[in-house]
């Protein structure tokens, strides 16, 4: 049993080149210990994220590698809604943001770059070769589905960094070309992927990331890589991590938590509709977005499995439904337990049935659905909780539901589209 590390680093960037371009809170309690998995998955999770941008993004292909950096942190930021077109060629348009979302995005600055880069690349990883290097000469502008330009460092003024990971760092970076996107580069290793022995889960959760279109879900919008490395160009999250507030703050009330469940319900169903289960639903695994709408993060135990029936064992303890402990087939029917069990940490701060006193224990105890209530969650909470956490899969209540219960519709704003929710 292999613990997962608490300090990967989940990423995050903006669409800049598709082809077709009521407890009040408690103060701080959350003692949650890191959390246990069958096996570790290497992802990294940054602590920042973006709107999608808008206006066309343009790139030159074939440019000459870059040796330096520059942040221009100094300069004042380009709006985000710069509809400057290049002479280039150009991928596509993607739709305006907010203006909330344009005017925080004005304010942005990057930061001043360290150098790491070129530090870590000198004397970090190595080439690959054979069937390792094929597989993992990842770039988005060979993709069969909605290729974008062809990008390379060149194309980014690269700024502060926002994380650490197994297989490389996370940088807040800015495009040369008008107008000038701020996202998040993630850098992976390729050497070190192979042996940690997870070429095919990477490529797996790029390509599922990649296809995805949700406001409430991560987005993928590039990648490519050199001779040692891939880097990642994700959505910006730029208020972070949902798990920091969750600890800052030892529990949500339940506004928050209603609000932030509509939005993972729906998130669900759009996953489940595309045959994607995600399999890994946990505070650590949710960002969130510059108006404070929840985002789905890190896809490395994802599948896509159009026939439902999954075997692998894998997630976190504290998560895992009856079916993948008793190592049953198991269906997307495991995210919903992973949401009934979502919504009991929001409201408590700690998962319903963690026992620290061992794994054995904790096992027993998702066996058996051993459910225990506070006095303080109202009955309308504990109806949906108890309606999720059922140990045979088909009880479960459909997703649907869920956006129909009561308790989620109680605190749903009027006129709020999903995804859109502010707090």
């Amino acid at each position: 049993m292999a613990t997962l590390d608490s300090v990967r680093w989940q990423l995050a960037a903006l669409d800049i080149s598709n082809k077709n371009p009521s407890n009040p809170a408690r103060p701080p309690l959350h003692s949650k210990q890191p959390s246990q998995t069958i096996a570790a998955n290497a992802r990294l999770r940054t602590t920042y994220a973006a709107p999608n941008p808008t206006a066309t993004s343009s790139n030159t292909k074939n440019k000459p590698p870059v040796t330096s950096f520059s942040s221009n942190a100094s300069q004042p930021q380009p709006s985000a809604i710069h509809t400057k077109t290049s002479a280039t060629k150009t991928r596509g348009q993607t739709p305006l943001p907010p203006p909330r979302t344009a005017e925080i995005m004005q304010s942005l600055n990057i930061g001043n770059y360290d150098g790491g880069l070129e530090k870590e690349n000198e004397k970090r990883g190595e080439k690959v070769y054979g069937e390792a290097a094929k597989d993992l000469e990842l770039d988005s502008s060979s993709a069969r589905k909605s290729p974008t330009s062809e990008w390379s460092l060149h194309n980014f003024d690269i700024g502060r960094p926002l994380g650490k990971g197994k297989f490389g760092r996370v940088y807040m970076v800015r495009t040369k070309c008008e107008p000038k996107y701020i996202l998040a580069l993630k850098t992976l290793y390729k050497s070190e992927i192979v042996t940690g022995r997870v070429e095919k889960q990477t490529r797996r959760e790029i390509e599922i990331q990649q296809n995805l279109r949700h406001p409430n879900v991560l987005r993928l919008y590039g990648y490519f890589h050199d001779e040692k490395r891939i880097f990642l160009m994700l959505e910006f999250a730029g208020q972070g991590e949902l798990y920091r507030q969750l600890s800052k703050h030892g529990c949500f009330s339940e506004k928050k938590s209603s609000r932030y469940i509509d939005q993972m319900a729906d998130a669900l169903s759009y996953l489940h509709s595309k045959h994607v289960i995600h399999r890994d639903i946990k505070p650590e695994n949710l960002l969130l977005g510059l108006n404070g709408e929840l985002k789905i993060a890190d896809f490395g135990w994802s599948v896509h499995a159009p026939g439902n029936r999954r075997m692998t064992l894998c997630g976190t303890l504290d998560y895992l439904p009856p079916e993948m402990v008793e190592r049953k087939e198991h269906n997307e029917k495991v995210d919903y337990w992973a949401l009934g069990v979502l919504t009991y940490e929001f409201l408590i701060g700690n998962p319903p049935f963690e026992d620290r006193r061992s794994v054995k224990n904790t096992y027993q105890r998702i066996m058996a659905v051993d459910l225990k209530f506070p006095y303080s969650m109202s009955i309308q909470v504990k109806d949906l909780i108890g309606k999720l956490l059922r140990h045979d899969p088909q009880d479960r209540i459909a997703l649907s539901e869920v956006l129909r219960h009561p308790w989620i519709v109680k605190y749903r704003p009027k006129d709020c589209p999903r995804g859109s929710q502010t707090y």
